[in-house]
């Protein structure tokens, strides 16, 4: 109940659905309006009625997906409708612009006659520049795709088919050069007889595997020739003369199982009657037809692949279709056809074959992959896919003669490709998987607040953090059974606690000569302050870190945790920082939370200590020491006091890149930074540090509301033990961010 409701709140959530249109050419003012609209949008008009292909010049076509879908076949859950499927068909588009830049419309038409859903993409064919088809049952899907392919001069792709195809069989042909086999002499059983099997079986003949070493089961057993019962004319192709009438027989002696049927369809008496050295691709979803453990349980020779991510090898779609649908569409290509497929395999099988760059592995919290049994395709998080297999479809589109605008430098092209690739939430993504690879328990003082409930289930699903909830035991759990909410994390009640009395006591150790007694340390520990009894749990150490704030003003959370834990030895103060996520860039922002006038020594800490953070969460810190002056133009006391904080940072961080005084504007316009040769910062500052609180706390709320920026933070640097403060209104997924932060901070503490 609790996948479904994060499921569902994540559909719901703000601006309802995934996927939103944004205009990419200014409309501000009259003179926009005359030329996005009338008269201006004439002229672009009449040059496309005299040069059609002008409209890949003037209109988006050239970067639009059609994804189509009659929601007949929508994931493993069968005929849905049309509407049902819609979330699916925003999610795909989601997936083409993430990981592609392609944009997309969604079409889900409510027929399932398949000659109208042909006549709708044909009537479409002036709006884009390619057409993905989704979810729609077979054997419609064929015959769909056939018609099309022949009437339309846009490619056409049913995903459901041919991504399938294609991310296994580089998969396959990875697994064959591990056990030493040659594909001609293996013999390969495929179960199933959908799109994806039909797809999958015909690409591993194109890839060279014999005809009479394929066998095709469906649920009434081996399609062979002569057999009625249940058969098509795609069927028909795959029928094969043999002696073989079940899956069990089949499958006694073969070298590969292609599973693209149901859960539990290989059982381990199969597995265990195959060839040495047996490939699976056991691809059902979400549940395989077996599990690697099984598989692994009944041999150690194994090769496995699955549909899912919590297992390695994960045949995944994601790997293909936005990447192929690239290449297709950066040479107007007018279809996508065999050699394309073909070469979409290779590069993919190629790149699981290289070095895994450290990047990748911090994506997956810092796990180490290179080529082998357990990695024989590509992560799907791995930016070099757009540049393997893009640059491949558009070669062999080029080579087959189905590209309308070749490319002249393949070179450059990659380069423009690895250009729109920003960082923005692979950071995000490479510092949860980073808290996934060794999560700390983390204290919640708001322990019955419903986001943070909410939260504390992603964190224990996705195994983030260990949540430990502070409040009201009895409140706190009808708390939960309202959100009907499965959660198992340990509840700590302040006026139960078998340790409230040994807080209090070192509470009033380390404030007796500050204003506490004792009798107002026990009612601070059971009653006033659950931040208070949470920072001592850090403090004693039954937890790591302390993640509060969502119900209270910002001091009330750090005040207790300053006078408790305290700052570290040797600094000044503490300081706050934001992540800013915008879509191509991130910056970070400091100080923007804390201190209100810093001295020139505090912005030195300031700037030392956020260096430290930023590389800590995976980037390499190029650091701005902001002013209103830039490099002395300005002789005023602030601009000095910045000047003296520059000088202290080279002096005690000497290999730091760091520059300033200077402007905002200077520091990331990469044409003003030009004209200071001096400079040390020779691209644009990702860390920004701000002179005072005003200017810090008001420039990145501007940003948050103004700007479009995603505001991760704030960062608590500086305190003796990591602890983290959540703002007034952050919804689940800012908790769920910060508690990521906060996990990888003990981890680096």
């Amino acid at each position: 109940m609790s996948k479904k409701l994060g499921a569902l709140d994540y559909h719901s959530g703000g601006r309802k659905g995934k996927i939103e249109v944004i205009a990419t050419k200014p409309c501000q003012t009259a003179a926009d309006l005359s030329l996005a609209y009338s008269p201006g949008v004439a002229e672009p008009c009449l040059a496309i009625q005299e040069n059609p292909d002008d409209a890949y010049k003037y209109t988006a076509k050239g970067n639009l997906v059609a994804v189509v879908s009659n929601g007949t076949a929508v994931l493993g859950l069968g005929n849905l409708g049309a509407l049902a499927g819609k979330p699916v068909m925003e999610g795909k588009g989601v997936l083409f612009k993430r990981f592609a830049d392609i944009d997309v419309f969604d079409i889900e038409l409510d027929t399932e006659n398949p000659d109208e859903i042909i006549k709708a993409c044909q009537l479409l064919e002036p709006t884009f520049g390619g057409i993905n088809l989704e979810d729609i049952k077979a054997p419609e899907c064929f015959y769909i795709e056939e018609e099309l392919k022949k009437t339309m001069k846009i490619p056409v792709f049913h995903d459901d088919q041919h991504g399938t195809a294609i991310i296994s069989s580089a998969a396959l042909l990875n697994a064959l050069q591990l056990v030493g086999k040659k594909i001609e002499d293996i013999r390969i059983v495929v179960n199933g007889a959908g799109a994806s099997a039909n797809s999958c079986a015909k690409l591993a003949i194109a890839l060279g595997v014999k005809p009479n070493n394929m066998i095709m089961c469906d649920t009434k057993g081996v399609i062979y020739k002569g057999r009625v019962e249940g058969m098509n004319k795609y069927k028909e192709l795959f029928a094969a003369d043999t002696h073989f009438r079940t899956l069990e027989e089949a499958a006694k002696g073969a070298d590969v199982l292609f599973g693209l049927s149901a859960k539990g369809a290989f059982t381990a008496e199969m597995i265990r009657s195959m060839a040495p050295n047996p490939i699976i691709f056991a691809m059902a979803n979400p549940d395989p037809e077996i599990t690697p453990e099984e598989a692994h349980g009944v041999r150690g020779d194994v090769i496995i692949a699955t549909g899912r991510s919590d297992y390695p090898n994960q045949v995944n779609n994601v790997l293909g279709f936005p990447f192929i649908f690239r290449g297709a569409l950066d040479v107007r290509a007018t279809a996508i056809n065999e050699e394309m497929k073909l070469a979409a395999v290779h590069a993919l099988a190629r790149l699981a074959q290289e070095e895994v760059p450290d990047s990748v592995s911090k994506a997956y919290g810092n796990e180490k992959f290179s080529f082998g049994p357990n990695y024989i395709i590509p992560k799907p998080f791995d930016p070099r896919v757009l540049l393997h297999v893009a640059p491949a479809i558009a070669q062999a589109a080029m080579n087959s003669g189905v590209a309308r605008m070749p490319i002249e430098d393949m070179s450059k092209y990659i380069e423009q490709l690895e250009s729109t690739q920003g960082r923005s939430k692979e950071i995000m993504r490479s510092i949860i998987n980073k808290a996934k690879s060794d999560p700390k328990k983390i204290v919640f003082p708001e322990g019955d607040n419903e986001k943070i409930l909410r939260a504390a289930q992603i964190l224990v699903e996705e195994g983030i953090a260990q949540p430990i909830l502070v409040g009201d035991r009895k409140k706190i759990q009808q708390k939960m059974d309202d959100l009907n909410l499965d959660l198992e994390v340990p509840i700590v009640d302040p006026t139960e606690s078998e340790h409230t009395d040994d807080y209090a006591q070192e509470l009033y150790h380390r404030r007796q000569r500050k204003g506490l007694t004792l009798s107002e340390c026990q009612r601070i520990m059971r009653r006033k302050s659950r931040v208070q009894f949470s920072t001592m749990m850090v403090a004693q150490g039954h937890a790591d870190t302390l993640l509060g704030g969502i119900d209270t003003h910002y001091p009330e959370t750090i005040r207790p945790a300053l006078q408790v834990l305290g700052k570290q030895a040797g600094l000044s103060s503490v300081h706050g920082l934001y992540m800013m996520v915008f879509k191509k860039d991130v910056y970070f922002l400091a100080d923007t939370t804390v201190t209100i006038d810093p001295t020139a020594e505090e912005l030195a800490e300031t700037a030392i200590l956020a260096a430290e953070k930023v590389a800590m969460l995976g980037v390499e810190p190029r650091i701005a020491m902001l002013s209103f002056s830039n490099f002395g133009s300005v002789d005023h006391p602030q601009t000095r006091k910045v000047k003296r904080a520059v000088e202290l940072v080279k002096e005690r961080a000497p290999s730091l890149i760091v520059e300033g005084e200077m402007q905002a504007d200077t520091a990331v316009v990469p044409e003003l930074l030009d004209g200071f040769t001096f400079s040390k910062l020779k691209t644009p500052a990702n860390v920004l540090i701000f002179p005072d609180l005003n200017s810090g706390n008001i420039c990145y709320k501007l940003l948050r509301r103004l700007g479009g920026a995603e505001a991760i933070g704030p960062i608590l640097m500086g305190m003796n033990k990591p602890v983290h403060v959540l703002q007034r209104g952050d919804d689940v997924n800012d908790v769920v961010n910060m508690a990521a932060i906060a996990v990888v901070d003990v981890q680096n503490a």
